[in-house]
């Protein structure tokens, strides 16, 4: 496992963390064992980066985290929350300092804390971005010991410019892979040249860029691959990255014979983030140990050649660029 600088946190984390969404809910079914043994193997191969939020199963993530932190021991690798997708309806009003000190209040009981590494604001409307009042909010409770570092999760590469405008942002999450690389222009050049910890999640577009799936792929009915490909239930880009499943398919045959034959396309994905040293850690998730350990040991491939870069360029700006470049 290779580490790199996290912004201005001060922090060293390991490049490849372990996305905490599929332990929570709204992957299918994870049995509570599964999710303990994908955690302790990530663990294992060296992440010391684990993302989570307060609404992952409404909690469950959280508190299996807090588990597992229990039964290792020893020094805590860093943990990510998030807060603000509790609020119903989901309005930039409800950002305010009674509600997110509620949110983080919690986050500190669920994960067994009395300081959270850092807390971001869970993709909020685009208004709150232009609230003051909402990073000073933030600010207060670095200053009270609740937080030791405020960022935000944004669905949009102007959400992220904006939110870095604000000193105290430590750090922004966005969606960035192969089906995704709107973020490799202006974003990334901005949050380097101000030190902001670079968070990449979606890294495999929902499982696309491991190559297993088909049309004939079936997801079960509480798995956000069934339910929100269209964004019924929310922004429909956290879905397979916002791209049309047939589309997206016929993408990964392209790119399939890219692929080197030691490694698997899920690391072969991964890798192709990391080939960017703006990004801080990227957040694949996993819902059993042997998946957990597998996109550790992405962090272990060998660099991708200019000319396979230049050919997953191809591939994006023909077939998936049309689709996703300008929403995003």
């Amino acid at each position: 496992m290779n580490y790199r600088k996290f912004g201005k946190t001060g922090r060293t984390v390991s490049e490849v963390g372990f996305g905490a969404w599929a332990i929570g809910g709204a992957w299918g079914d994870v049995s509570e064992a599964d999710a303990r043994a994908a955690l302790h193997a990530a663990l294992d191969n060296g992440t010391t980066f684990i993302d989570t939020a307060d609404v992952y199963g409404d909690g469950r993530s959280e508190k299996i985290i807090a588990d597992v932190m229990k039964e290792r021991g020893g020094e805590r690798p860093f943990i990510a929350t998030k807060a603000g997708r509790r609020l119903d309806p989901h309005v930039s009003e409800g950002y305010n300092k009674q509600n997110l000190t509620s949110f983080v209040e919690r986050s500190l009981k669920n994960l067994a804390t009395d300081c959270l590494d850092l807390v971001q604001l869970h993709c909020p409307p685009t208004e709150v971005f232009y609230r003051p009042d909402v990073f000073e909010v933030m600010e207060e409770m670095v200053t009270a010991g609740k937080i030791r570092n405020y960022g935000v999760s944004v669905e949009k590469v102007e959400e992220g410019l904006k939110a870095i405008e604000y000193p105290g942002v430590a750090s922004v999450q966005i969606i960035y892979n192969i089906f995704r690389q709107r973020p490799s222009g202006l974003f990334f050049r901005e949050a380097k040249a101000k030190n902001v910890g670079v968070i990449v999640r979606v890294p495999l577009a929902s499982g696309l860029l491991t190559g297993k799936m088909t049309k004939e792929t079936a997801f079960a009915a509480d798995d956000h691959r069934a339910f929100n490909r269209n964004g019924e239930a929310f922004d429909k880009g956290e879905t397979f990255a916002g791209v049309p499943f047939d589309v997206a398919l016929e993408a990964i045959e392209e790119i399939r014979r890219l692929v080197p034959d030691n490694i698997t396309m899920a690391q072969f994905a991964l890798r192709w983030i990391l080939m960017e040293e703006s990004v801080g850690v990227v957040i694949p998730g996993a819902k059993n140990a042997a998946q957990a350990a597998a996109n550790a040991a992405a962090s272990d491939v060998a660099p991708l050649s200019p000319e396979v870069i230049g050919e997953l360029r191809k591939i994006y700006e023909q077939r998936i660029a049309p689709h996703v470049h300008h929403l995003w």
